[in-house]
């Protein structure tokens, strides 16, 4: 039996939106934002050092917007692909700085406020784990202090509502032996805690001991 997700049931019904505390942790939270199904899952990290950053793009609404900068002031809007690009404009006018890898830009036809390179952190804390192969520009975020934490994007997705996260193939993939290569690093990666673009709050597990059992599930994948 996969580990059971836990979460805060603190939720935050505004226009339309819900809003799910999902980890609290000494210098950051994590929310969950419920606003579509059709789009990537969209996650908030309100951090002391970062201040907020969007993990995906919601549709821009000015009442999210309000209920975000309560929980820390927006100021990174992180694509991990260019599936999570919604209403760019609308959420760099609202202070957001737009991070992506270069090659996610180019397909959107757009500029990116900070272009990401190997090198690049937010923060002392804040890195990011390009693993190109579902698209061109793949980009995972990570929280490198304890417990750790990592946002796959699409790069990682859930097979079952109810199963951790793995590599699943699809026709329109950039480079599948990409996917699988890149895979192969997070065995020197500890996370506690991951994080996809296909999450559902109440089914979905995401840790602790996400890098364990997300371990395993590729190792089964590999020895097919």
């Amino acid at each position: 039996m996969v580990a059971v997700l836990r979460y805060h049931a603190q939720a935050m019904e505004k226009a339309g939106w819900i809003m799910l505390e999902l980890c609290s942790f000494f210098d950051r939270k994590i929310f969950y934002i419920e606003g579509g199904t059709d789009t990537p899952a969209v996650f908030y990290i309100a951090d002391r050092d970062a201040g907020g950053i969007l993990v995906n793009a919601p549709r821009h609404d000015p009442e999210l917007q309000a209920q975000l900068e309560q929980l820390g002031p927006l100021n990174v809007l992180f694509l991990p692909s260019r599936f999570g690009a919604q209403d760019l404009d609308a959420w760099r006018s609202a202070g957001a700085r737009l991070v992506a890898q270069p090659a996610e830009a180019r397909s959107l036809g757009i500029d990116l406020d900070v272009p990401l390179d190997s090198k690049l952190r937010l923060t002392r804390t804040i890195d990011f784990l390009p693993m190109a192969g579902r698209t061109a520009g793949s980009c995972a975020l990570r929280l490198r202090n304890k417990p750790g934490v990592v946002f796959f994007g699409p790069i990682l997705e859930n097979d079952e509502a109810d199963a951790w996260p793995t590599l699943i193939p699809h026709a329109d993939d950039q480079s599948w032996e990409n996917r699988l290569f890149g895979s192969l690093g997070l065995q020197d990666i500890a996370f506690e805690y991951a994080f996809t673009d296909r999450f559902q709050p109440q089914r979905s597990p995401y840790g602790p001991g996400a890098d364990r059992a997300i371990a395993a599930r590729l190792a089964a994948l590999l020895e097919d």
